[in-house]
C-alpha cells in the first residue's frame, strides 16, 4: 500500500483556492443581481470650498473670480542679501595641514568657514582679522582675510 501523496499543506492550500473561488462567484452573482447605476453624472465627485468631497455641484453664486496673474507658481525669489562689507574677527579654529578653519565673528559671534586661499597674509589660531562673506556651496563663508 502506497502512502498519499497529498500533505496537509497542500489540503490547506487547495481548500483555500477553492473559497476565494466560491467568495469570488458570490460577489459576481451579487453584482448581477443588483445593477447599479454607471451613468457618467453618477460617477462625477465634486470639491466643496472646503476641501471635503461631495457628490452636489458647487453653487455657481458663491463662485469667486480671481486674477491669474497674481498667482505665483514655485519658490518666490530671494532678496538679496545685505551684508556689511568688512568684518571683524578672531580665529577660533585653523588646520594648518589641511588649510581650513573657523572665524568667530566679533559682534555677534557667528562661525564662518575661511579656507586658505582666502587668506591674505598668514594666519593661525587667535589671531584678530578682518574679513568680508560671501556664499559658498554649504553656507557663508569668510574670504579676503586680513590679519589686524
Amino acid at each position: 500500500m502506497a502512502k498519499s501523496q497529498q500533505t496537509f499543506g497542500k489540503k490547506d492550500l487547495e481548500k483555500n483556492r477553492l473559497k476565494k473561488r466560491q467568495e469570488k462567484q458570490e460577489k459576481m452573482e451579487a453584482r448581477k443581481a443588483n445593477p447599479q447605476d454607471t451613468s457618467f453624472e453618477s460617477m462625477l465627485a465634486y470639491v466643496d470650498e472646503y476641501g471635503n468631497i461631495t457628490n452636489t455641484p458647487p453653487d455657481p453664486r458663491k463662485k469667486k473670480v480671481i486674477d491669474a496673474s497674481t498667482i505665483e507658481i514655485g519658490v518666490p525669489k530671494r532678496e538679496k542679501e545685505t551684508v556689511d562689507a568688512i568684518r571683524s574677527g578672531r580665529v577660533k579654529f585653523f588646520n594648518t595641514d589641511k588649510g581650513f578653519g573657523f572665524i568667530a565673528e566679533q559682534n555677534t559671534g557667528a562661525e564662518f568657514f575661511v579656507h586658505v586661499n582666502s587668506f591674505l597674509e598668514n594666519i593661525k589660531e587667535n589671531d584678530a582679522v578682518s574679513f568680508e562673506v560671501e556664499r559658498g556651496p554649504k553656507g557663508m563663508n569668510a574670504v579676503r582675510v586680513k590679519k589686524l
